[in-house]
């Protein structure tokens, strides 16, 4: 299956993957920890690709466990994980925790369910 969350590639529009995964700018900025107004500078959206690339592998593994990066992106933004009291990959990724949510969905994905 192809995805639109290809770790690998290079975005070439802060608005367009926020589109994609249906939040705001104001949201991706808050997700990277990059100020949304340098998205629009050659040095902001080159660090945009960086700080992107963990958020990208969470959904890329989440489309191909989903079947689509619509679900994908819902799930991300919606979906409480078990043991994080409540709180989306949305949330951790914003606490700089994307190690965990991939941790997460690798266990779930090889059958290990929390």
């Amino acid at each position: 299956m192809t995805t639109q969350f290809d770790p690998n590639s290079h975005i070439a529009s802060a608005r367009a993957f926020a589109t994609n995964l249906g939040i705001t700018q104001k949201e991706l900025a808050k997700l990277t920890g990059i100020d949304r107004h340098s998205f629009y500078r050659p040095s902001g959206l080159r660090k945009l690709n960086e700080a992107i690339r963990p958020l990208m592998s969470i959904l890329n593994l989440a489309s191909e466990m989903t079947g689509s990066d619509q679900r994908a992106a819902l799930w991300f933004k919606h979906q409480p994980i078990p043991g994080w009291a409540g709180k989306t990959a949305f949330d951790l990724v914003s606490e700089r925790k994307s190690d965990r949510v991939l941790a997460y969905l690798r266990s779930v994905q090889s059958g290990v369910y929390s």
